[in-house]
């Protein structure tokens, strides 16, 4: 008997509903295929869910454990036209990809734990075409400092207030700003979802109603400063590719 699938989260569900309407909308009036890179996509799970949307995209990643469980995947979903697997790291963008050669850049998850997330950004432009976007999920500094006082885990949080490799939403604007790159939108993910216990979501009714509140507040600046995470979309003007800015 077939088992069936998990459902997914409110706020995994909010930010998948985010990137699909800004990919479908990344060529005004026109929504076409566009050429992915998911930068440590690790098995899969973005990469299958962009490419089921018609985008063909490459999954970097420098665990050949990671690309190995996604090629299986890609096997079982029968997707391997779409996505394929590469190993290495932002710093082999480019030799991997080569210059102006992808639509949009996927950065989920990675600039919280690099060590330089200028350079990996940088490593993004070299390979965007004019106007090339970026989608940018990132861990906020002051949730985690948040959630760790409140489990009573002071140490901890300490910790991550101190930790200058996470930073809060003014912080990675600002990030991405230097880039080169023009913020469109931003969003708070589980701004109110990642509160809320999970036998409280467990009707339909109850599900329905809190991704319909996630959706409303997650643009809100004040809830989503302290949101666990936060999405960023932005692109590159075609004068700053260009001109190699």
């Amino acid at each position: 008997m077939a088992v069936p699938r998990r459902r997914r989260s409110v706020a995994a569900t909010r930010l998948a509903a985010v990137l699909d309407a800004q990919l479908a909308e990344l060529v005004p009036g026109e929504r076409r295929a566009l050429d992915v890179v998911d930068l440590g996509g690790g098995t899969g799970g973005l990469a299958l869910d962009v490419a089921r949307r018609g985008h063909t995209v490459t999954v970097v990643d420098p665990s050949p454990d990671a690309l190995a469980s996604l090629e299986r995947r890609l096997a079982d979903e029968q997707l391997a036209g779409a996505v394929v697997g590469r190993q290495g790291d932002a710093s082999d963008l480019l030799a991997l990809l080569g210059p102006a050669s992808v639509d949009v850049v996927l950065c989920h998850r990675v600039l919280e734990v690099v060590d330089d997330p200028a350079a990996v950004l940088a490593a993004t432009v070299s390979v965007l075409r004019p106007g090339g976007a970026l989608s940018l999920l990132a861990a906020q500094k002051h949730a985690a400092v948040l959630g760790h006082a409140v489990a009573g885990h002071v140490a901890a949080a300490r910790a991550a207030w101190e930790d200058g490799r996470r930073l809060g939403y003014a912080g990675l604007t600002r990030l991405v700003e230097d880039a080169g790159f023009a913020v469109l939108e931003a969003d708070g993910i589980g701004a109110v979802a990642d509160l809320v216990p999970e036998p409280a979501t467990e009707s339909p009714a109850a599900w329905d109603d809190l991704l319909a509140l996630e959706t409303a507040v997650s643009r809100d600046p004040a809830l989503r400063a302290v949101a666990p995470y936060v999405h960023l979309f932005a692109r590159l003007s075609p004068e700053d590719v260009l001109s190699g800015t």
